[in-house]
């Protein structure tokens, strides 16, 4: 009993959430609606009786609402009564409940109940269920309904608090209940007992239709002769829908034993053998096909299992490598940053050492021009006037000189600096194409995040927006003089207030994430500007997706303010495309 718990918890989990079956079939409920009189009615019967220590819990069925009784151990005998659904709203009936020792006796008596086959070719019968407050349901017996629209029986049950429940279904050895509810127990206002609500909670294992695998009119029930047996008629549609449900590959022991219990049914059923001997064979197959079919439900779900577990092992293991991957992108950034550092200590101890150099020159050429003009001095006094007058024009060419010399080397140094930016800002450029597309103007380097990168409509990363970020991250680190902008935008789709907060949120997001990953706080700002700034039209697919964007506008002193001029646009790397 225990194992078909999740089976029969899964169907009423799926019987109370079909609205489909409401709309098919509009009659309203049977019971009344809460606050209205005939639901105030029924709670003074059941405030009434709540001396009787006999607690009424009611369980929930699609549209309707069932009710349950605790039954007393001993109690003697009471009547519920029994009421179509909108199904098959002429049944009328009753049953009554008879404690007994360890058991309650329940005898069932219904009017009106027509043909299962109006519900579908794959319904041969109808299945009484007694139905705990927690959503369990026991097979109490067959319903069969007689020439003149009639049906008794008297079963047995160990259970103590329940619902009586008739559904129709393909054959009567069915371990769960079908959506096709066509009569339920009323409370009457004399049942002793009160009323509680219960919270039934179910873990679905198995779906709620026995013919998921093969079409009703494909069942062998509808080809069969008028004259075959119900029974041997059950035992046909139950073994083909066991091994429609995969019995032959899952369970084919069990499914063997049905087919040669069905074997014998029909050859009984050729040689005339009666209705005992068929109906017992028959009956027979239709119980092993049906324990078939439950064994191999039980072995997909074990295999989906197992498959789960083998997934979440993979991924794991899978993320594991990514994080090593990362790790290691790390190290190669911060081992590069250390080579940049490196660059330009030479150069500074480079340009030092020429500025040694040149003050040497200098000195020496302040030397000897003192030398000359003592020389010049000790002259003849008849020379000197000529040689002063020389003198000073060659003083005077001699600072040309000099001051075309100082001019030459500060244009030189100023060349040697833009050039130095310049090629900063080359390099800078191309790292940063190699991460995401980069284009260089005159506000700075400007690195474009597409949509993509971002789950849909929200601003939380996906993993390769962080890989990359991380890298853009490294190599920023490289250049601590440094600043970033980082800009959101958005299409034009929805309202300016929405565009403007996600267009923040992203441009936030990116600016924390590059933090976190040690770019300086101070050196990043965000900023949304919504769908202020768009790049194509908005009024096509193509052009509202490179609307959607995060840029980063790289620039500082230490990159100048532009490349060769004009805005310089490198073509994108493998990474970019």
């Amino acid at each position: 009993m225990t194992s078909r718990l999740p089976l029969l918890a899964a169907l009423f989990l799926s019987l109370m959430s079909l609205p489909s079956l409401a709309q098919q079939n509009p009659a309203p409920p049977i019971y009344p609606s809460p606050g209205n009189p005939a639901d105030a009615q029924s709670q003074q019967n059941v405030a009434a009786q709540e001396n009787s220590q006999m607690p009424v819990f009611r369980v929930k069925v699609y549209a309707r609402s069932a009710r349950a009784v605790n039954y007393r151990n001993r109690g003697g005998s009471t009547t519920v009564d029994m009421r179509g659904t909108s199904l098959m709203p002429a049944i009328t009936g009753h049953a009554k409940i008879d404690g007994k020792a360890g058991r309650l006796a329940i005898d069932v008596d219904l009017d009106h109940i027509e043909r299962p086959a109006k519900f579908g070719g794959q319904f041969l019968t109808y299945v009484l269920w007694a139905v705990t407050p927690e959503g369990r349901a026991a097979n109490l017996g067959e319903v069969l309904p007689g020439d003149n629209a009639k049906s008794r029986m008297n079963v047995t049950t160990d259970l103590q608090a329940f619902g009586l429940i008739v559904t129709a279904e393909p054959y009567f050895a069915v371990t769960h209940p079908s959506s096709e509810v066509v009569a339920e127990n009323i409370i009457r206002p004399e049942t002793k007992g009160f009323e509680e609500s219960i919270d039934a909670k179910f873990d679905v294992l198995e779906g709620g239709q026995y013919i998921i695998d093969v079409p009703p009119d494909q069942l062998p029930s509808a080809q069969a002769q008028p004259d075959v047996p119900l029974d041997l008629l059950e035992a046909r549609d139950a073994v083909m829908i066991a091994k429609a449900a995969g019995a032959e590959q899952y369970a084919s022991a069990s499914i063997a034993k049905a087919e040669d219990m069905l074997q014998r049914a029909e050859d009984y059923y050729q040689r005339k053998q009666g209705r005992t001997p068929i109906g017992t064979a028959a009956r027979g197959a239709t119980q092993m096909a049906e324990d078939a079919r439950v064994l191999t439900l039980r072995k997909k779900e074990q295999e989906r299992e197992e498959a789960a577990r083998r997934a979440t092992a993979e991924a794991q293991a899978k993320a594991e490598a990514d994080a090593r991957a990362a790790q290691q992108r790390e190290q190669d950034a911060q081992a590069r940053s250390d080579e940049d550092a490196k660059r330009r200590a030479e150069a500074e101890q480079a340009r030092a050492e020429a500025e040694r150099r040149q003050a040497e020159a200098q000195a020496q050429q302040e030397q000897a021009m003192a030398q000359a003009e003592a020389a010049r001095e000790a002259a003849e006094d008849a020379e000197r006037q000529k040689q002063a007058a020389q003198l000073q024009s060659q003083q005077a060419e001699s600072d040309k000189q000099a001051a075309q010399l100082q001019s030459q080397e500060a244009e030189r140094e100023k060349q040697a600096a833009i050039q130095q930016k310049e090629e900063l800002r080359a390099r800078l450029l191309a790292q940063l194409n190699q991460v995401l597309q980069t284009r260089d103007t005159a506000r700075g380097l400007i690195v474009s995040m597409p949509d993509v990168l971002f789950d849909f409509n929200k601003y939380t990363l996906k993993p390769e927006a962080r890989e990359r970020l991380a890298k853009i991250s490294g190599i920023v680190e490289a250049y601590p003089d440094l600043k970033l902008e980082v800009e959101g935008h958005t299409d034009a789709i929805g309202s300016d207030d929405y565009n403007q907060t996600l267009s923040e949120k992203r441009a936030e997001t990116v600016r924390a994430y590059l933090t976190s990953s040690g770019v300086v706080p101070d050196h990043v700002t965000a900023i949304g500007l919504g769908k202020a700034n768009p790049v194509a039209d908005n009024s096509t697919a193509q052009g509202r997706k490179l609307n959607r964007r995060v840029e980063m506008i790289v620039s500082g002193e230490v990159i100048g303010t532009q490349v060769n001029g004009p805005s310089i646009q490198l073509e994108p790397g493998p990474a970019n495309q």
